[in-house]
């Protein structure tokens, strides 16, 4: 099948996940066609079965701001066309939903019909999306498409609680490839970010207010009073700043490192005891799932649908909210007895298994079947 995937090229899970799908779905013989305004970070090379195709926004002194949606139709268009597209899966219902309906709908003027996929995967629901901007575009976009699925249980739940959705809604969980991920490193040079003595803690995430990094930096710093450790911080984003200058005040910069973004998560968590996800809310947690893939145990909230991927007690532990004091108990409880630790670990990557895409893919094959065998038909039943 010829599929066009729309996503954010950057950092953030969701364009992590659908480029990884487009490259699982290319391994699996399929030709998947990436629209999007850059090469997305985790696509590498480009083969005959995998293509990028640039949206240019031209600039206008008399637009305020570009007109992007306008720019992504016209290039479905194009690419659709030209490319004998045969299913559009987008990222995210807006902008890109939006756009996808507007080129289904000059598609059709040319009796070209084109099945459209939308995947919810967070704050185009939980933030953006329920603005009351935007609300009206978001109903319109996921409504309008032909099959819509969410990352999550919880996602689904809120999506159906703050929009008129007329349709179902299918649960397709985000997914790792544990193929990918070795648990044989020989050199992840975990000496580098600290002595053989001290626990290593990581938090990654794209460093915005929802992620609660000081948090996460207050988790640390009782964790590391009670016993050695390091803290590695993966990421930037607009909370950093302030983060760097929590640690100067709590006296513990020599023991945080901040990174900045990696292509490398695999090598930094290798050398990972503990993760830590405070989030004030997670779609999903797609961090979470890939430290547990790496043996590396989670300390989270129990926010969103973090619950869904790390279990309470078995893979590591789940607070509310803002409990800070908890979870720094709770990091200790995992930390201070190797046999404990190691019990956390194994449990973890045996978890992260579920959702390898070995077992994700098909559910998304069989979705995009459905649709394409029904495009005529607005019943998806």
């Amino acid at each position: 099948m010829k599929i066009a995937i729309v996503c954010y090229p950057t950092w953030g899970g969701s364009g992590v996940v659908a480029t990884e799908l487009g490259i699982a779905l290319a391994n699996r013989g399929h030709e998947v066609h990436f629209v999007t305004y850059r090469q997305p970070v985790r696509l590498g090379l480009l083969n005959n079965r995998i293509h990028f195709h640039e949206v240019h926004v031209p600039e206008y002194p008399l637009f305020q701001y570009q007109p992007y949606e306008l720019a992504l139709s016209s290039k479905l268009v194009d690419t659709i066309k030209f490319h004998g597209i045969e299913l559009l899966h987008v990222h995210y219902a807006i902008p890109h939903a939006y756009a996808g309906y507007m080129a289904k709908q000059m598609l059709a003027e040319e009796n070209i019909h084109i099945p459209m996929i939308t995947t919810l995967h967070g704050t185009d629901i939980t933030l953006v999306g329920k603005h009351p901007f935007y609300k009206p575009a978001v109903t319109f976009s996921i409504n309008n498409s032909d099959v819509v699925t969410s990352v999550s249980e919880n996602l689904k739940k809120q999506t159906l609680e703050i929009f008129d959705i007329k349709g179902d809604i299918e649960v397709i969980p985000n997914f790792i490839d544990k193929s990918k991920y070795s648990a044989s490193f020989t050199d992840c040079q975990r000496s580098l970010m600290a002595a053989d003595h001290e626990k290593i803690l990581t938090h990654i995430s794209n460093f915005r207010k929802v992620k609660r990094i000081p948090d996460v930096i207050n988790i640390f710093n009782k964790v590391q009073a009670k016993t050695p450790a390091k803290l590695v911080m993966v990421g930037e984003g607009p909370e950093k700043e302030g983060a760097e200058l929590l640690c100067e005040k709590l006296g513990i910069s020599d023991k945080v490192i901040f990174l900045g973004n990696s292509n490398e998560i695999d090598r930094i968590l290798c050398f990972t005891d503990l993760f830590l996800l405070p989030s004030e809310t997670e779609s999903f947690g797609l961090a979470a799932l890939e430290a547990m893939i790496n043996k590396v145990p989670v300390i989270s909230s129990n926010a969103g649908g973090i619950p869904e991927v790390n279990e309470h007690g078995i893979t590591g532990f789940l607070s509310d909210v803002g409990e800070v004091d908890e979870m720094a108990q709770n990091a200790l409880k995992i930390l201070e007895e190797e046999e404990v630790l190691d019990r956390f670990k194994d449990n973890a990557v045996k978890s992260a298994e579920k959702f390898d895409i070995l077992n994700i893919l098909p559910l998304y094959e069989e979705v995009y079947e459905k649709a394409y065998k029904s495009r005529f038909n607005k019943s998806y039943s």
